[in-house]
């Protein structure tokens, strides 16, 4: 069952959604669990969202469903199943997008972020949120390696096509589309992404 979340009216509501669900097939295990700076990655990104934002963080979880529902017990994050994860990375920003909106039906603004891009913090996010508010655009993505991409901020005035979009299209679609609705923030670390052992060992050996 699914509790709603209820906040003062004047508050301007964000929600995160952590896009999960991938088999990690390259990696050959579930990168959600590798662990960093003490946590899994999966809790790393959960408590760094819970955080930030004044609305639902949604865990969007498809293969090892219940490895990475275990690492997320005790955090205020609702987990969704979606039982075609398989099938493309659109299908998971729907039924995230919807779980969000189905615990906060007035929510503005929801942030879509993976678990590995271990660099992402707390100030990222906020940077992304403060950039939306002074620019007014209606996307906020990050910058790196000449191009945009997640962590991004979607306002709800892209929710119908966020849900529109086929199962194996994702976020970078709008992102192109509505070019002159996009404001960038500069991640510069957002290119370092854990798909491979390799990724991770290198990872392990920069990090104190």
């Amino acid at each position: 069952m699914i509790n709603k979340f209820i906040w003062p009216d004047d508050m301007h509501l964000q929600g995160i959604v952590i896009l999960a669900a991938g088999a990690s097939t390259r990696l050959g295990k579930p990168k959600q669990l590798l662990q960093y700076k003490g946590n899994s990655l999966i809790q790393h990104i959960a408590q760094i969202a819970v955080s930030v934002v004044h609305g639902p963080v949604v865990v969007v979880t498809g293969a090892h469903a219940g490895l990475i529902t275990l690492q997320l017990s005790g955090l205020p994050v609702q987990p969704v199943y979606n039982p075609y994860w398989n099938s493309g990375i659109g299908s998971s920003i729907r039924k995230g997008l919807q779980a969000a909106l189905d615990l906060s039906p007035e929510l503005e603004e929801v942030i879509f972020a993976v678990c590995d891009q271990p660099h992402i913090s707390p100030g990222l996010f906020r940077d992304m949120i403060n950039a939306r508010v002074k620019s007014k655009k209606q996307i906020v993505a990050c910058a790196y390696g000449n191009t945009l991409g997640t962590p991004v901020l979607f306002s709800k005035h892209y929710f119908v096509e966020l849900l529109q979009l086929k199962n194996d299209e994702g976020a970078r679609k709008l992102i192109l589309q509505h070019a002159s609705s996009v404001e960038a923030v500069p991640f510069p670390m957002g290119n370092v992404d854990i798909d491979t052992l390799q990724d991770y060992i290198a990872l392990s050996s920069n990090t104190p």
